[in-house]
């Protein structure tokens, strides 16, 4: 094993990938996420997922560092890959095999064949996800949010040191959605688990510290509430009634009485604009706009 940057955490620098067709995935990433919940939030396509596949050791940059713990990632995968949980966007599943015996399978491909220790592994997981009562029903007939839960029994198997989870609540229902945020919030007591998502919802909810991705590059870091307090003062609101033309806004949303349009403005733009109170949404617009990001408009 190779020893890289000193002390605890996931530690990233300079991450740069382009792919064959000339798309720059990743330019010059910079992270460090300690033990808890980090979220990284961007729109499609920001390099997220390109990302994540990275830091799972699924593919390899161009250049850069990766060290998890003081180790040299890239020097070593396999000390990543032995410490590490991943959930992708996509979770796939065999047709008639239950969730037991799927979850068995894993357990004993991840090079645990004591039969006694895999059946209490596989026991703890379902409990876990809250999915014992199902364990004997197969996969393939599972809901979404299901689904996804058992993915994260499977990203568990071992007690990962690191847990990286991508888009983990898109399609879910507000319900399935919280029963996952509270899967993921008790995960992160004893492990690094990095929340890759275009929700805000999700960070908001969930992650004390995060970034925001756009087009590669990382383009606002820190805490939720230092985030939001940058934008105190600079934004301004009101409701714009139907048919008349709109400024150009920050971001929008529907009133009964017409249209609510945010903007950025170091001053009071019109008398009938009001101070508005910054949330991580705006936040997420103003990086974005930053970078010409056609999802700030």
């Amino acid at each position: 094993m190779t020893e890289s940057a000193s002390g605890s955490g996931l530690v990233v620098g300079g991450l740069c990938k382009t792919y064959r067709n000339g798309v720059r995935a990743l330019d010059g990433v910079d992270l460090r996420v300690l033990p808890g919940m980090y979220g990284l939030l961007g729109p499609n396509g920001a390099g997220k997922s390109t990302l994540m596949r990275t830091l799972a050791t699924l593919q390899s940059p161009d250049s850069g560092t990766i060290s998890l713990d003081g180790v040299d990632v890239l020097a070593d995968p396999d000390y990543q890959r032995a410490r590490l949980g991943y959930l992708p966007q996509q979770i796939g599943s065999y047709p008639g095999v239950t969730a037991r015996g799927l979850l068995d399978r894993f357990v004993w491909l991840k090079g645990h064949t004591d039969r006694g220790f895999r059946r209490r592994e596989v026991e703890r997981l379902l409990d876990r996800v809250n999915l014992a009562d199902a364990a004997e029903q197969t996969v393939s007939t599972y809901s979404g949010g299901m689904l996804r839960r058992f993915g994260i029994a499977l990203a568990l198997i071992g007690s990962p040191r690191l847990l990286i989870v991508d888009e983990p609540t898109a399609g879910l229902d507000p319900v399935e959605r919280n029963r996952f945020h509270h899967v993921l919030s008790d995960v992160a007591v004893d492990a690094i688990v990095l929340l890759s998502t275009h929700i805000v919802e999700d960070i908001e909810n969930l992650c004390a510290r995060l970034a925001i991705i756009d087009k590669g590059r990382i383009v606002a870091e820190g805490t939720t509430a230092d985030l939001i307090a940058s934008c105190r003062g600079r934004l301004w609101e009101k409701v714009v009634p139907r048919g008349e033309e709109l400024p150009e806004a920050l971001h929008i949303g529907a009133r009964p009485t017409g249209t609510r349009v945010v903007v950025e403005s170091a001053t009071r733009p019109g008398d009938d604009f009001e101070p508005h109170d910054p949330t991580l949404e705006d936040v997420y617009y103003l990086a974005l706009a930053a970078t010409g990001s056609k999802e700030a408009a």
